[in-house]
């Protein structure tokens, strides 16, 4: 992610996104960069439109917590019956660690 937060800082500033900017700022901070990882990155945002990216990507949780809302009663009920079978287990766990304990006497 390091990598991924220099090529950021660098577009903030108004900074072309290269190799030696990259390098550059991880050292800054103490990282000891890997040059095929910059490479790499570099090559992933040659013609992307970063700014076009941000707002793609702000934009794609409000439409899925918009549609969360809008569903019906039954995973509601579904998520009531894995409680009750959560506590199956529970139980049934509790009861098989007693029953070793017992065995320790």
């Amino acid at each position: 992610m390091e990598y991924v937060y220099s090529a950021m800082v660098l577009h903030t500033a108004g900074k072309e996104i290269n190799e030696e900017g990259i390098s550059n700022i991880l050292k800054a901070v103490g990282i000891e960069p890997d040059e095929s990882r910059i490479k790499a990155l570099t090559a992933c945002l040659e013609g992307i439109d970063i700014d076009e990216a941000i707002k793609e990507g702000i934009a794609m949780p409000a439409v899925a917590t918009a549609a969360g809302p809008a569903t019906d009663e039954a995973p509601a009920e579904k998520k009531e019956d894995e409680e009750e079978e959560d506590d199956r287990d529970e139980d049934k766990e509790k009861e098989e660690a007693a029953a070793g304990l017992g065995s320790l006497f």
